[in-house]
């Protein structure tokens, strides 16, 4: 993942109120971090099946999203991984957000600061 020496990046949504909290505390710590709409950039295949390695499926999908309950919730279950990577590579608003990738490639779903601080520190 040697790509990913310098910035973190972090895929947001603007009418998100987690990633505007997030990016409060970004700003709060002094993190700089390459900010990306997660609908019309959506993170890679080769990101998504990172956070799939790292965090297991549950972590990836937005659970709450129009998106994920359009599609329901067994078609999602039934999806082979590489399929679910798939439909989250298709549509940004499928993908749990703010997904936040660190510098050194770890990744992160949803705003946990304690976890954020350890991953960026």
């Amino acid at each position: 993942m040697s790509h990913y020496q310098g910035q973190p990046r972090l895929y947001s949504y603007p009418a998100c109120s987690t990633c505007r909290k997030a990016l409060v505390w970004l700003n709060q710590q002094g993190i700089e971090v390459e900010l990306l709409e997660i609908t019309t950039q959506p993170p890679s295949l080769q990101e998504l099946e990172a956070g799939l390695q790292q965090l297991g499926r549950s972590r990836l999908f937005n659970t709450s999203g129009q998106s994920y309950r359009a599609l329901g919730a067994a078609v999602v279950k039934a999806l082979s991984d590489s399929e679910a990577l798939q439909a989250l590579a298709a549509d940004g608003k499928l993908i749990k957000r703010p997904f936040l990738i660190s510098a050194a490639g770890r990744i992160s779903t949803g705003f946990n600061p304690q976890e954020w601080a350890s991953l960026l520190s």
